[in-house]
């Protein structure tokens, strides 16, 4: 059932960036980071197309071959965990989305909870300050930087074209 669950939410992303984008976005083969973590070595004997779709969770459409994402549907969240300055089920998402990541990638964890909405965690890069951020929290993994967590549809509202434009 959780597979089944994580399977749901990749397709339920992918749906959702099709429409804002009107391009396609699907699920990844075989979903996980085909590419990434130890599984690195296999970029060598991968083109630039097959790698893209291999990486993270999504496959994205045509125009954003710098997006690396990776979405995570869970019973619950420690949010409180946010305000002691370490998560560790979050480090881990981050690490594995980092894991599958190229230089210059935007990195994306899409984050789904029952009952309680549905959020993204960005990494905080130099080349992203055209970014809005708004009622987010700004979240320092002393493993793996720093990253801004959000609401899924205001940091698309307001972000949507500086996001396509970062994945180029």
């Amino acid at each position: 059932p959780s597979k089944n669950k994580g399977n749901s939410f990749e397709r339920q992303i992918a749906q959702f960036l099709t429409e804002l984008y009107g391009e396609t976005f699907i699920r990844a083969p075989g979903s996980g980071a085909y590419v990434g973590g130890t599984n690195n070595q296999r970029k060598q004997f991968l083109h630039e197309g097959q790698i893209r779709s291999f990486k993270g969770d999504i496959a994205p459409g045509q125009s954003f071959p710098k997006l690396n994402a990776e979405c995570k549907s869970y019973k619950d969240f420690p949010f409180h965990q946010l305000y002691q300055g370490s998560v560790k089920i979050l480090d881990l998402w981050i690490q594995q989305c980092l894991d599958a990541s190229d230089e210059g990638d935007f990195n994306i964890i899409f984050m789904k909870f029952n009952r309680k909405g549905t959020y993204v965690a960005v990494e905080a890069q130099p080349n992203h300050t055209d970014l809005l951020f708004t009622r987010h929290f700004n979240y320092g993994s002393g493993l793996n930087g720093h990253w801004y967590i959000m609401d899924l549809e205001l940091f698309f509202e307001l972000n949507s074209d500086t996001i396509k434009r970062l994945c180029q």
